[in-house]
């Protein structure tokens, strides 16, 4: 297991070895940019999947409908620019959220981002395998299996360390900038030439019948889904080299900036070539064939569209480990989360997202657009309790030029709180779950903290019971035979210094009680043994009630009980289920017996 471990993961690194391990400004665009980047992909066609409901003539309205997007994207970006500096050591929404809010709109917009990056991880690698069998109709009946083959891919590339990852997937995410570039400048090309008929879209400002200002809200929070993933670099500004806050902000500058254009882009050319969504081929896949025919170019494009959807997913496995630390450190969740791998990273939360991830895939079976709609809610709600959180912090604190910075937030949490209604109005079938995993992760948050609390209460010196004197040990030995075993433990038991030691003895049969008395009178006169015959061929339970027995007795005169098991241990491990392992099973019963002290004496055999 460990040489498979270093296969797969590579050798441990040294704590001084961390500085190493931070991420410059091109890596850490392609990681933390990849899940918004990778939403060009889907996000104009969740647009035109709301606007033909009522007919392909009301495409022209994903126009001033994307440019409501970029109104918002731009909010956020400046936004999240301001939250980079103002809280440097990363967290994001939870850290803003809890310390202008307070601890529980902190623990909404914390659990939404865990649940976000889940999803994350699922939508990007069950889009990417959308690409994949778009372009490979033959694929579509096994898109879960692909789907958790590429989870597992990522998952052990994170484990692997930020650096190293990062310096294989950027180029996957550079070559899809390129390709998207390419096909948007080849349309535009065509467009400018005619070789594209005016006849395939319906002119803008063309009335149509049927739709409603409702409908393009719903269409304008379906596009939003665009936006996931900005908020990634503010979670994540500890994984950036020095000056981190510096690096950070101009990344997320360089990502609004690509996202723009890009969006922009797939939205007017799917609107000039008249396109129409298609379950079984994406919006990007037709524009593709549409400029190039089914070439190299086409592929060259979908192959790369496959691969930053899918390697979306390490935006999740960058923020979700730093998220994750924060709240263990405020003991909401397991301490586990703030351990580092042997290369350095949090891998207890790249291995648990990943599990997650897989879980999600699996009950969902791979279907994107089921996912999206929870996946949006989970990001808009923390988008507009960071941006209410900074809004009173600038209230509170009146920095110069505080004013803009306001506007500048109001704008962002007014626009993301409509989105976010809008998601509960119009797809309340689809993410009404949120009502429900919501308050059961901020009540799991809840008693978390008070089992941290609890414990720490007990375990504190100066509010702990005083510890009760031990004037000895009363040693109990539960024997099976008269062994090498049984001898190395009661060898070990002497040499503690007890008041008394007790063998005791449990027979099935009274033939097999007498002559296991006679035996043991012979080979150890000087230990009192106790014989406890069970007629129900049961260890556990006359052992427990004898230990009881002793334990009631020991402690009248502070006397402490330790049973003392003997254990051998086979050279080979897969030895170990040829035999009843009956001092595991005792060793399991008595850990949580009161006041008993359990010690295993092993005994290695050698052959």
């Amino acid at each position: 297991m460990t040489s498979l471990k270093r296969f797969l993961i590579g050798r441990p690194l040294k704590s001084n070895e961390l500085g190493e391990q931070k991420l410059n400004k091109k890596k850490a665009l392609a990681i933390l940019s990849s899940d918004a980047l990778s939403s060009v992909a889907y996000g104009p066609e969740q647009i035109l999947i709301v606007l033909i409901t009522v007919s392909a003539a009301a495409f022209w309205y994903s126009i001033p409908i994307a440019i409501g997007v970029l109104i918002l994207l731009l909010a956020l970006i400046l936004s999240y620019r301001q939250i980079i500096f103002a809280y440097p050591h990363g967290g994001g929404a939870y850290v803003v959220s809890k310390e202008n809010l307070g601890k529980y709109p902190g623990l909404v917009a914390g659990g939404s981002l865990l649940v976000d990056y889940i999803l994350t991880v699922a939508v990007s690698v069950s889009a990417g395998t959308d690409a994949i069998t778009s372009a490979f109709p033959n694929l579509h009946e096994h898109t879960v299996i692909i789907a958790v083959l590429f989870v597992i891919f990522i998952t052990i590339l994170n484990l692997r360390g930020v650096t190293e990852s990062a310096s294989i997937l950027a180029y996957p995410v550079y070559l899809f900038v390129i390709a998207l570039f390419i096909l948007i400048g080849a349309g535009l090309y065509n467009i400018i030439t005619g070789y594209v008929s005016p006849e395939l879209h319906t002119p803008i400002g063309t009335p149509v019948a049927g739709i409603s200002l409702f409908l393009l809200l719903k269409a304008f929070a379906s596009g939003s889904s665009a936006l996931t993933g900005v908020e990634a670099i503010s979670n994540a500004i500890p994984n950036f080299k020095n000056p981190a806050p510096n690096n950070a902000a101009k990344t997320l500058s360089a990502m609004g900036i690509l996202l723009a254009l890009l969006f922009s882009g797939i939205v007017y050319l799917a609107y000039y070539y008249g396109i129409t969504p298609n379950h079984e081929v994406t919006v990007v896949s037709q524009i593709a064939e549409q400029t190039f025919g089914r070439n190299i170019m086409y592929f060259f494009i979908q192959g790369t569209t496959a691969l930053i959807l899918i390697l979306a997913a390490n935006t999740g496995y960058s923020a979700f480990p730093l998220l994750a630390v924060n709240l263990a450190n405020d003991k909401f969740i397991p301490r586990m989360f703030t351990i580092r791998g042997d290369r350095l990273g949090y891998s207890n939360g790249i291995i648990i997202l990943g599990i997650l991830s897989i879980i999600l895939i699996i009950v969902f079976k791979g279907q994107t657009e089921h996912l999206i709609p929870l996946y949006a809610v989970g990001v808009f709600i923390p988008f507009t309790l960071s941006q209410t959180g900074m809004i009173l912090k600038w209230i509170r604190q009146k920095p110069k030029g505080w004013i803009s910075k306001l506007i500048i937030n109001a704008t962002g949490a007014l626009i993301s709180f409509i989105v976010t209604l809008m998601f509960f109005l119009t797809k309340f079938v689809q993410v009404w779950s949120v009502l429900i995993f919501l308050p059961l992760i901020i009540y799991a948050f809840h008693r978390i903290r008070k089992h941290y609390e609890a414990i720490a209460d007990q375990l504190r010196i100066t509010t702990c019971e005083p510890a009760v004197p031990i004037e000895g040990n009363v040693i109990i030995l539960p024997v099976a035979g008269i062994t090498h075993v049984v001898e190395n433990s009661l060898n070990y038991a002497k040499s503690l210094s007890a008041h008394q030691i007790i063998a005791v003895h449990i027979p099935f049969e009274r033939e097999d009680e007498e002559l296991f008395q006679e035996k043991w009178s012979q080979w150890q006169p000087d230990v009192r043994l106790v014989t406890l015959h069970s007629p129900y061929r049961s260890i556990i339970h006359p052992l427990t009630k004898f230990i009881d027995t002793v334990q009631r007795k020991a402690s009248e005169s502070n006397y402490q009980v330790t049973v003392v098991i003997p254990q051998f241990i086979p050279k080979k491990g897969w030895h170990n289920i040829l035999h009843n392992q009956s001092s595991l099973l005792i060793h399991a019963h008595l850990l949580y017996r009161r006041n008993v002290i359990i010690t295993t004496v092993p005994y290695h055999l050698k052959k």
